[in-house]
This record gives C-alpha cells, structure tokens and sequence, in this order.
C-alpha cells in the first residue's frame, strides 16, 4: 500500500480461445477449479499455446461461473496491444473482497 489499478485496453490478436465447449475436455480437463491442485492440467494447455506462437489465452473462469480470463503473454520489455487507461484506482487500504471470491 498505496497502490494503483488501471484499467488496460487490449488489441491483441491470435488469442487462443479455450471458450467452446469440449475445448478443455479435449485437453483432459472436466471441471475448474481455483487450486493449486489443478495446475499439472492447466499449465501444459498455457505452454502448449505460447509455444504455438498465441499472444494470449481466452479461457473461461475458475473462480466465478460464466467468467472469462484472458491471459495476455508478456513479450519483453514491450507490451504492444496493451494500453493503460487512465486514471488509475488508488488505494491507500485494501479495498473490501469481491462478493463471491472463491479464490
């Protein structure tokens, strides 16, 4: 503390889009969870998609029901298609928990 929160404008393309159903199935994974324990499945299908040449991840959430993810791989030490948008969020204390969190 304090910090700052920016909302950030994305134009990236060749995202891959884990969104459609029987996409994760294919991939091994049936459910999501927000675990640690899930990780062995998930990280594979990240690498998998940064190594096939993707900017991105769209994948669906696995913290809240019907929420997406989007994963924007970081090219050092630029990150073109990735804007900040002003003004920031400050925050002196911790703002209050999001209703719902699971993670």
């Amino acid at each position: 503390m304090p910090r700052d929160t920016w909302k950030i404008a994305v134009d990236v393309t060749e995202v891959a889009d884990l969104t459609p159903p029987g996409v994760l199935a294919s991939r091994g994974i049936t459910g999501l969870r927000p675990t640690r324990r899930q990780w062995p499945l998930t990280q594979p299908v990240g690498e998998a998609c940064y190594l096939g040449g993707c900017r991105g991840v769209l994948a669906p959430s696995a913290a809240h029901d019907g929420g997406l993810v989007l994963v924007v791989f970081r090219p050092l030490p630029a990150m073109p298609g990735l804007t900040q948008v002003p003004p920031p969020n400050h925050y002196v204390e911790l703002p209050p928990l999001p209703t719902g969190l699971r993670t």
